[in-house]
């Protein structure tokens, strides 16, 4: 019988099961058009959209008719005629942006954010808003405005977040690539959760987050979420013929696996969360893949103070105060604060507490780097499962809650991935594991400031050596095995 619980797109139209570089590549040889893509593309989002409630808010005639006009008039971006979508943290030129809450207005942008200008310029056509929690706070996508997007491998469960409604629709299959940004893990906990490809890349390798420039520290990196580690390789080596940043070795083409064999730490526990043996399990059969590809693998402490996390949320909750105070002048008039969820109230309350502690939390999160570099002078990647659970039910990280049992949920919920945005370091999330419950792992891959090249060289061959198990080929009996027992 098959799966009530999943929630697919996937079927026998022109999308199939392509990736976005097999999709490109059909537009070009002429084997389909990027109309009939994109059509394709607006019909399964609007068969799935009711379950899965990842769109915000749809641009669809508009990408019909720029899809009649590159099929009249083809252009040579990367992603020429391939549908997205944007996650409703940017400005597009013609839709509202909201960053999730009732307390933003929804008046329509007037221009592209610089991010979107970059993204469009690979030549993909939007196709709307991705959905996400109230200003990206956590890592969960249950907006109280708009109501919870739903894990495509089973609605009952999280996308994670707060990039959730882009990996619910790439997941799904009704895109195969979308936009996502990353702040404390939010491109590689819904990745994790959705069973995709997520890459957070160096900071400022892309374009930077309209406004993170006056931030004290800069923890916010955009980026994309895939399935395939050859879309997110694309991705990344066009997005430098747009902006190259000066300061950071190039990616460029990537065709092959990374030749040299790496020194990789392996760490299954985290400085103060417990970890869920299914994660533990996960992360430690990545280690002997690895193994066994040549790579040498040591299994250590994990290497970093949770101390600096404390400093971490404080910061977190200084976007918080900052929106919720001053959010007309940042996010646009009209802006209601008596609007704001529970948490946002929280980490805004949890900011305000520690105030005057601040010159202390931008001393220690900068000082962080240092200790962050020094620790990859001895190896060249660690290696730990992306979350400490697999993807939690709905509701048990819902924003409201009370606030600080809010705030340590989410806490012992992703351990291993705010240290990245604290360094501006790279990492990634690679769909390398499966729950007993039948629900997807991420494992994540970090390395030194810079090493975003070999973190992609190292996921191809992973991903040659075992392809991952994505929603359109896992077996009914398989999903079958999901039940009330999961977290």
């Amino acid at each position: 019988m098959k799966h009530n619980k999943k929630i697919s797109a996937f079927n026998e139209d022109v999308l199939a099961d392509h990736d976005a570089t097999s999709l490109k590549q059909m537009i070009v040889s002429g084997d389909v058009s990027a109309l009939e893509v994109v059509d394709a593309s607006i019909i399964r989002s609007k068969k799935v959209h009711t379950q899965l409630n990842a769109v915000f808010s749809d641009s669809y005639e508009t990408a019909l008719e720029k899809a009649k006009q590159l099929t009249r008039q083809p252009s040579n971006g990367a992603f020429s005629g391939v549908p997205s979508f944007i996650k409703d943290t940017d400005d597009v030129k013609g839709l509202p942006t909201t960053f999730g809450s009732a307390a933003t207005a929804k008046t329509l942008a007037k221009k592209n954010s610089q991010f979107v200008d970059q993204y469009e310029s690979l030549g993909f056509i939007n196709l709307g808003k991705s959905s996400l929690p109230e200003l990206g706070l956590t890592g969960t996508t249950e907006p109280v405005a708009f109501g919870a997007a739903h894990n495509p491998w089973h609605k009952d469960y999280s996308t994670g977040g707060s990039s959730g409604g882009s990996a619910a629709l790439v997941a799904a299959g009704v895109v195969t690539i979308a936009h996502a940004n990353d702040g404390a893990g939010s491109i590689r906990i819904p990745a994790s959760c959705c069973g995709l490809v997520g890459l957070k890349p160096t900071r400022s390798r892309l374009v930077n987050v309209d406004g993170s420039g006056i931030m004290p520290v800069n923890t916010l990196s955009q980026g994309v979420v895939t399935r395939t580690v050859r879309d997110t390789v694309a991705f990344y080596s066009a997005a430098e013929n747009y902006y190259k940043n000066p300061k950071l070795p190039a990616i460029g083409d990537i065709t092959n696996g990374i030749r040299r064999r790496l020194k990789i730490a392996l760490v299954t526990s985290s400085s103060g969360a417990s970890v869920h043996k299914d994660c533990m399990d996960s992360a430690q059969k990545a280690a002997k893949l690895c193994e066994s590809l040549g790579h040498q693998v040591e299994v250590i402490q994990f290497p970093f103070s949770e101390d600096v996390l404390r400093h971490f949320y404080n910061y977190w909750g200084l976007m918080a105060f900052t929106l919720k105070n001053f959010g007309s002048s940042l996010v646009g008039k009209g802006f209601d604060k008596s609007k704001l969820e529970p948490l946002s109230h929280a980490f805004s309350d949890r900011f305000y507490r520690a105030k005057f502690t601040l010159p202390s939390m931008i001393y220690n999160l900068k000082k962080f780097s240092q200790q962050y570099s020094k620790f990859f002078e001895e190896y060249d990647v660690l290696l730990s499962p992306t979350l400490a659970t697999p993807p939690p039910k709905l509701g048990h990280l819902s924003t409201e809650i009370e606030g600080e049992t809010a705030i340590q949920r989410l806490l012992d919920f992703i351990p291993f991935t705010p240290f990245q945005n604290i360094s501006g370091a790279p990492a990634i999330s690679l769909p390398m594991g499966v729950s007993q419950q039948g629900l997807p792992i991420g494992i994540q891959f970090s390395a030194a400031y810079g090493q975003d090249k070999l973190l992609l060289e190292l996921a191809l061959e992973l991903e040659q050596a075992m392809p991952w198990v994505h929603l359109n080929n896992v077996t009914d009996k398989h999903m079958n095995s999901v039940n009330s027992s999961a977290i």
